[in-house]
């Protein structure tokens, strides 16, 4: 089937655990994430300001000085969340054929934002949310502060192409779009061709996914005038311990 484009398909807060299990995505809005983290949206649009003036990504290898990021790793089992020690962030070429095979390491995330209970509340709610969809003892869970901008006249959020991340979930929250065309969502059954595509402009709508189930791409971003960003958070939730390098170099 070809790609039909379409506002995002948003999936009521009754059905979210189904469309997982059935779609392999769902698309919830702003609203309905701050009853997810128990917070008032509030609470959740105040932490957007931590993506201000977030540190350059060293690690991209097409060259491109649009990317800026920031890195944190937790640990949830039941009602409890724990900050790992930093760590780097590792993925095959299984998953990501510009970056595979590197430890890239990111600055961490600011202990302002990550001892903030909405913050907390967030991670724990998507992960109860997750435990409907499966079970697991330990949630191992990756969180990456973006920003891409149109420094370069044009800004890639997932130059590595339609991918999966290696992980059982993702979650990719549109924090802000400011002055920019483009930064369109493409899904796609990683079985088959059937594929959907939208445009994320609510500030803390979220984008769902199986990733066993669905691969998933962002387009390029273009300045409607002389500059533009567009800034998200990337949550991924994996049951089997963290992705690490053969030869791993973790602290």
């Amino acid at each position: 089937m070809t790609l039909s484009s379409l506002s995002p398909p948003l999936t009521p807060l009754k059905e979210l655990a189904d469309s997982l299990r059935g779609d392999g995505f769902a698309v919830v809005s702003a609203t309905d994430v701050a009853q997810i983290a128990h917070v008032d949206l509030d609470q959740l649009q105040n932490l957007t300001q931590f993506w201000e003036g977030l540190p350059r990504d060293p690690c991209l290898r097409d060259g491109g000085r649009y990317r800026f990021r920031r890195h944190s790793s937790f640990e949830i089992k039941g009602e409890s969340l724990t900050m790992v020690p930093h760590r780097a962030h590792w993925q095959s070429v299984n998953y990501n054929a510009l970056h595979d095979g590197i430890e890239r390491w990111f600055e961490l995330s600011q202990i302002q934002l990550t001892n903030n209970p909405a913050w907390q509340s967030l991670l724990l709610g998507l992960a109860h949310v997750l435990n409907g969809v499966k079970q697991a003892n330990t949630w191992f869970v990756e969180a990456h502060q973006f920003r891409i901008d149109t420094t370069d006249g044009i800004g890639r959020p997932t130059p590595e192409g339609a991918h999966r991340d290696g992980v059982d979930f993702v979650a990719v929250f549109l924090l802000n779009r400011v002055g920019i065309k483009g930064g369109e969502t493409r899904i796609f059954d990683a079985g088959g061709s059937a594929g959907l595509r939208f445009t994320l402009t609510e500030p803390w709508s979220l984008l769902l996914m199986n990733d066993e189930r669905m691969i998933h791409e962002s387009t390029p971003i273009q300045p409607l005038g002389l500059h533009g960003y567009r800034d998200t958070l990337v949550l991924t939730f994996r049951s089997n311990g963290f992705q690490d390098s053969p030869n791993s170099s973790q602290q």
